[in-house]
């Protein structure tokens, strides 16, 4: 076992939630449909927007981590969707799925030995893949804090 096999563990744990925060399944499971676009109270975005948000950040912190011709996105525009509700149930259901899925890729990279957590990534700034899951645990509870706000606002949140 590596020397960092209980940090390797902790990010796992935190990148998924379930300590001190939902994790994203609970947080998106039987989330009602006619709610995915609305914006209680004034609320700035709609979960739909908001949950794509966290899906092109993850894809976007993937990319970066594994990708030597990386190009990142332009800010703000191109981290944020301009349509305030998914197409259909379909487009609703793959960004879930994206979610989770760039959870899981992020998990991967943490698990494999061979990934340096504290190697600067060289076609970075100095960032580390440390630097980078921890981001993306930050930034991903954030916003899935935001959606359980929106739930509760909606009385469409039993956790």
């Amino acid at each position: 076992m590596p020397e960092d096999r209980i940090l390797r563990e902790q990010l796992v744990e935190l990148l998924h939630g379930g300590s001190a925060h939902a994790d994203a399944g609970t947080v998106l499971e039987d989330f009602p449909a006619d709610k995915w676009s609305f914006k209680p109270n004034g609320a700035p975005w709609s979960s739909w927007q908001l949950l794509e948000h966290i899906r092109i950040a993850l894809d976007d912190l993937l990319d970066f981590c594994r990708n030597p011709e990386y190009v990142a996105p332009k800010w703000p525009e191109e981290y944020w969707p301009k349509e305030e509700s998914p197409a259909n149930a379909e487009a609703w259901d793959k960004s879930v799925a994206a979610v989770l899925g760039g959870l899981q890729s992020l998990e991967h990279l943490i698990k494999d030995e061979k990934s340096n957590l504290f190697a600067r990534i060289p076609w970075g700034d100095g960032q580390t893949l440390l630097r980078e899951v921890l981001l993306a645990a930050d930034h991903t509870s954030y916003h899935l804090g935001q959606i359980v706000l929106l739930r509760k606002q909606m009385n469409a949140w039993s956790g």
